[in-house]
C-alpha cells in the first residue's frame, strides 16, 4: 500500500511500537497503586507528561492526558455550561469535534458565532473582534486545518481574547511534528492534541491547560489527571504518546524539509500531467506535506476508487466525514463551487514516503485520468 493519508492518521513509529509492547508486558500495574509495579507505571506516565510538555513548550503540570483530540476539545467546550458567559466565537472550518459539540450545547444555553474565512482558508482577526459580545466566554480557532492545511494567525486572535479576558482554545491536532508549536509563545489557554497524528497510538491525546485556569472534568470518578480526567490511565498509550512527541519535535527540521520536498515534487509533476489542476489553501501559511488539489471534470469518488485499486490511499477530505460523497463544507466555506469541490483530493505525505512514492502516485493519477476520460 502506498499511503498518502497521514492527515487522517499516521503509522506507529517503530520505537513507539516497541516501547508500548514493553510497557504492556512488563509494566502493567495500576498507576494508582502504591506497590512497585504501580509506581513504575506512574513514573512512565510522568515521563511522558514531561516529554509532551517539552514538545509544546509548557510545564508538565499543564498537560492533561485524554482519550484523544476529540475528548480534549469536548473537555473545554462542555465547561461552557458552568460559565456565566456562554457565547463562543469559532470558525466555519473547525473540526466536527468543535462545531458538532457546540450544536449539542445549544440546549444548555450555549450560543456561538462561526466567523467565515477567505479563499485561502484564513480567519480574519477583525471578524473575530467584530463577533464579540458581552456574553462571549470562549474563542476556539484551530491552529491548522485538517483538509487544506492553512495555518491560522492564532497569536493575533489570542491577543483579542486576552484583551477582553476571554478563554482562548485552539485545536492543534494537525500540527505537532509538522510545525513548531509553543504554548507559551502562542499565549493560548488550552490546546488539543492527538497522538495518532504524530506517529503515536490511537485513543490517547492531550489537552494543554494553562496553569491557573480552572476547568471542571468531563469524565468524573477517581482523582487521576489532577481530577481533570477520571479513569485508570492507558499507560502503554500515554508512554507511546510521550515518546512520539519527543521524536516528532526532535526531528522537526528534517521532517519539514522532507515533506516540503515531496510536496514540491508532486506539484511540479502533477501540473505537467494535468495543467488545469487547482491547489487549494494558503500559498505560504501551509502545513508541510499536505496538498488539497482539485481535478476539474473528474469526480473525486471515482478518482479514489481507481487509485485504491492501484494500492494508493488518499482521501477527499476529513476522515471523520469519510463515506459522505458530497461537497466538503470546508471548501464550500472558502467559496469553492460544488463542481470543483467534488473533484478534490487531499494528499498528505508522511516521513515514510519517498520521491519514488511520489513518482508512482503521479503515474497512477495520470493513468486514472486517462482511463476515466476514455470511459466517458
Amino acid at each position: 500500500m502506498y499511503y498518502f493519508d497521514h492527515s487522517a492518521t499516521t503509522p506507529l513509529h517503530p520505537k513507539v511500537k516497541e516501547l508500548m509492547g514493553d510497557v504492556g508486558e512488563f509494566h502493567f500495574g495500576n498507576p494508582s497503586s502504591v506497590h512497585a509495579s504501580g509506581q513504575k507505571a506512574k513514573t512512565l506516565i510522568e515521563t511522558a507528561r514531561g516529554q509532551m510538555a517539552k514538545a509544546i513548550g509548557c510545564n508538565s503540570n499543564e498537560v492533561i492526558f485524554t482519550g484523544g483530540g476529540t475528548e480534549a476539545n469536548n473537555l473545554v467546550l462542555w465547561n461552557l455550561i458552568h460559565q456565566k458567559k456562554k457565547h463562543v466565537i469559532t470558525s466555519v472550518i473547525e473540526h466536527p469535534a468543535v462545531l458538532n459539540v457546540l450544536d449539542s450545547l445549544e440546549e444548555f444555553g450555549v450560543t456561538y458565532s462561526a466567523v467565515g474565512v477567505d479563499k485561502t482558508g484564513m480567519v480574519n482577526p477583525d471578524d473575530v473582534q467584530n463577533a464579540l459580545t458581552e456574553k462571549t466566554g470562549l474563542i476556539s480557532i484551530m491552529l491548522a486545518n485538517n483538509e487544506m492545511g492553512t495555518i491560522q494567525t492564532i497569536s493575533e486572535i489570542e491577543a483579542i481574547a486576552k484583551k477582553h479576558d476571554i478563554i482562548m482554545h485552539s485545536d492543534a491536532v494537525q500540527t505537532l511534528g509538522k510545525i513548531p508549536v509553543n504554548a507559551k509563545e502562542l499565549g493560548v489557554d488550552c490546546m488539543s492534541f492527538s497522538a495518532h497524528k504524530f506517529y503515536g497510538p490511537k485513543g490517547v491525546g492531550v489537552l494543554f491547560v494553562r496553569k491557573g485556569l480552572k476547568l471542571k472534568p468531563l469524565i468524573i470518578g477517581g482523582n487521576q489527571e489532577r481530577r481533570m480526567r477520571a479513569g485508570t490511565e492507558n499507560t502503554p498509550g500515554i508512554a507511546g504518546l510521550g515518546l512520539a512527541a519527543e521524536l516528532a519535535t526532535k526531528n522537526l527540521h528534517n521532517t519539514q524539509s522532507h515533506l516540503d520536498g515531496l510536496a514540491d515534487t508532486f506539484k511540479a509533476q502533477i501540473t505537467h500531467i494535468c495543467p488545469d489542476v487547482i491547489f487549494n489553501g494558503h500559498p505560504e501559511k501551509q502545513l508541510p506535506g499536505l496538498i488539497n488539489v482539485s481535478f476539474p471534470g473528474f469526480r473525486n469518488d471515482l478518482l479514489m476508487i481507481h487509485l485504491d485499486r492501484q494500492g494508493i490511499a488518499v482521501s477527499s477530505g476529513s476522515a471523520c466525514s469519510s463515506g459522505d460523497i458530497k461537497p466538503s463544507l470546508i471548501l464550500s466555506a472558502m467559496g469553492i463551487k460544488d463542481e470543483i469541490n467534488n473533484s478534490t483530493l487531499r494528499i498528505s505525505f508522511g516521513t515514510g514516503n519517498s520521491q519514488q512514492d511520489v513518482e508512482y502516485l503521479t503515474k497512477c493519477i495520470k493513468s486514472t485520468l486517462e482511463r476515466i476520460r476514455s470511459a466517458a
